[in-house]
């Protein structure tokens, strides 16, 4: 996925919906923890990670080994996406 990709290809995947809940409600987790809450393996949880990034969605900081994750503060679809998990969560 690129910066281009299509509304379809965030929302196609469970995992990667998944993912974006998770990120909504901790605000920003390394890719163990992300794995753990939305109950997928670390392979699985990596790539969607990687297709969010690459789409714009999150970001990565990287402090040695650890990766921690977060929505992208400045990328207006992050933020939609993070407003629209938070707006079902609370109906």
């Amino acid at each position: 996925m690129s910066e281009m990709c299509v509304l379809e290809d965030i929302f196609s995947s469970k995992g990667r919906v998944r993912i974006i809940r998770v990120l909504a409600r901790a605000g920003e987790l390394n890719i163990s923890e992300i794995a753990r809450r939305a109950r997928l393996n670390y392979k699985a949880t990596s790539s969607h990670l990687k297709a969010l990034r690459n789409a714009g969605i999150i970001q990565e900081k990287r402090f040695g080994r650890v990766r921690i994750f977060r929505f992208k503060s400045e990328s207006a679809k992050a933020l939609a996406l993070k407003q629209l998990v938070d707006a079902w969560e609370t109906q």
